[in-house]
């Protein structure tokens, strides 16, 4: 590829396939493509059969850019060939898929004959919030025909367009392939916790490692390890540096985000009158996503907001590994206790009576511990493909910004 100078980027994209000069051309794209508005069948004719007329309504009937069949139809009204392109005219405005299938279109939805080209052309126009001008001051965002078939684009000749939309193809098809793997491992680990822990009345797991076979025990959790609350630090003494200070909020599924932060003399004050979690304690969120539980792996020093995190100093505890409970927390037995014994109307928390309460089903520490590794390498191969998924879907937005007009 070339890339063009300064002066002719109005006019040229920034990056070009060698051998391509001309400058591209302003069009509406009703004059480039054939565009087909959606009508909505009755309601009474929806199904759930697959062998009926797959129904296209809006952003919900597609994933990842792709038709995803979730209803079905008897009424045929307005249909979109295999291969065609899928528009959103309806909250929210803009998205884009193809369809690998004949379906029916609803009123939420256009159908577009256009090539790779248009179809990616389509995507960066929702990206850059080309849309958004149809829906200022108005209630309910959504565009017509005329609106559809009046948008400007800018295109080349159709052989520079073959190129683009090949290079592009590509590059979603390899995004598709790390979706699908990252998808598969979310569904092996999901697997692995319902089967890796006894379910209610069981004494052992379903799956279990070659060598174990003594039942498991179960105890309260405050029987086995204490549970700390913490206090709550007044406004006035957050900092934009220093000691992290914690929130529900700022956990997540694979870390600790960064939040706010305590001075060190703070930090002193309150580890002396309270404690705080450290290395091999179990962390989770009473609040918020109650129930997320994240383990402590090194010695650096935290605090967390009392009322919205509660720790478990498993660091303590001769017969519970922190990390094996922290994927005892994401098991189907666990969560739902949590979220049964979880109190309040519209601000839900996991207070400490049920938390010393919550039941642990627990084998020996040897077997605990290769529960807890094996999860946490599933866990760290997950984060590995959603990083290489990330860079993937920004490379393709930086590609989209400098290969079109």
């Amino acid at each position: 590829m070339a890339k063009i100078d300064d002066s002719v980027k109005k006019k040229v994209p920034e990056l070009r396939f060698k051998g391509f000069t001309d400058d591209w051309e302003q069009r509406k794209l009703g004059d480039e493509v054939r565009i087909v508005m959606g009508q909505s069948p009755n309601s009474e004719n929806y199904t759930d059969d697959p062998n009926d007329y797959i129904l296209v309504q809006g952003n919900a009937d597609m994933k990842n850019g792709r038709v995803l069949p979730r209803v079905w139809t008897t009424q045929v009204t307005k249909q979109a060939e295999k291969d065609d392109l899928i528009l959103s005219v309806r909250a929210p405005v803009g998205d884009i898929g193809k369809t690998a299938y004949d379906v029916v279109i609803g009123r939420g939805v256009a159908a577009i004959k256009g090539n790779e080209f248009i179809f990616q052309n389509l995507g960066k126009m929702k990206s850059d919030g080309y849309w958004t001008r149809y829906s200022t001051g108005s209630t309910f965002e959504s565009i017509n025909s005329t609106d559809i078939k009046e948008a400007i684009i800018s295109v080349p000749a159709i052989e520079e367009q073959d190129k683009i939309g090949s290079f592009f193809k590509q590059l979603d098809d390899s995004i598709a392939l790390h979706q699908c793997k990252l998808d598969l491992l979310k569904e092996q680990k999901k697997g692995y916790l319902q089967k890796m822990f006894p379910k209610n009345g069981a004494k052992v797991p379903e799956l279990r490692f070659a060598g174990f076979t003594n039942d498991w025990e179960q105890r309260k959790l405050g029987d086995l390890a204490e549970i700390k609350d913490s206090a709550r630090i007044p406004n006035i003494k957050w900092q934009k540096e220093g000691v992290p200070y914690l929130r529900s909020s700022d956990l997540s599924s694979e870390h600790i985000k960064d939040g706010l932060f305590l001075s060190l003399a703070d930090y002193i004050k309150y580890d002396k009158i309270t404690g705080s979690p450290k290395k091999g304690d179990l962390i989770f969120a009473s609040g918020g996503d109650i129930g997320l539980a994240i383990y402590k792996y090194d010695s650096l020093p935290i605090y967390v907001q009392g009322g919205s995190i509660l720790y478990v100093k498993t660091s303590k505890c001769e017969n519970l590994d922190g990390l094996f409970l922290k994927y005892s927390f994401a098991s189907p037995k666990v969560k739902k206790y949590i979220r049964n014994a979880s109190t309040g109307t519209s601000l839900k928390h996991f207070v400490l009576k049920p938390a010393n309460a919550l039941p642990i089903s627990y084998p020996d520490l040897i077997e605990q511990e290769k529960i807890g590794s094996l999860l946490m390498q599933m866990d760290r191969t997950i984060t590995l493909h959603q990083r290489k998924l990330d860079l993937l879907k920004e490379q393709k937005k930086g590609f989209l910004q400098k290969m079109f007009v």
